[in-house]
């Protein structure tokens, strides 16, 4: 069963997960203010064997305010951000919420790298906020 299905805007790229993510995380690091275009990206955290992918996407890899590198993969077409593969994080992937097919469908649970958050973003009622990055 087909619990989470999206894509990037122009369907060149489609995913679907087998199981609900394990969190939803809004991440307010400089790398990912850049690569989203934005304040923050929200990323849902999935187990790689649950991520199906059809499409094939393009890689950038960059070393992010965690010092470790980041393989973020987007769509070779429009360009949309699809999924992040972070080296210190194996076996995970990080799947941009803005890509769902019902981006409202899960709701974060934590901001991480909140001090880098612009001033005019406050805080999301309900999360646990974190500096930096947990420690797992």
């Amino acid at each position: 069963m087909t619990l989470v299905e999206g894509g990037c805007l122009c369907s060149a790229v489609r995913y679907r997960m087998k199981t609900p993510p394990r969190s939803v995380v809004v991440c307010h690091c400089t790398h990912c203010q850049k690569a989203s275009g934005s304040a923050f990206s929200v990323n849902l955290l999935v187990e790689k064997s649950d991520y199906e992918q059809q499409g094939v996407t393009a890689c950038f890899t960059d070393t992010g305010d965690s010092g470790l590198p980041s393989h973020r993969h987007f769509c070779r077409e429009c360009g949309s951000p699809v999924v992040t593969e972070a080296t210190n994080m194996p076996g995970m992937l990080l799947v941009k919420a803005g890509t769902l097919d019902n981006p409202g469908e899960f709701s974060p649970q934590a901001e991480i790298y909140t001090r880098y958050a612009v001033k005019w973003h406050a805080p999301i009622a309900g999360c646990v906020r974190f500096v930096q990055a947990p420690v797992a």
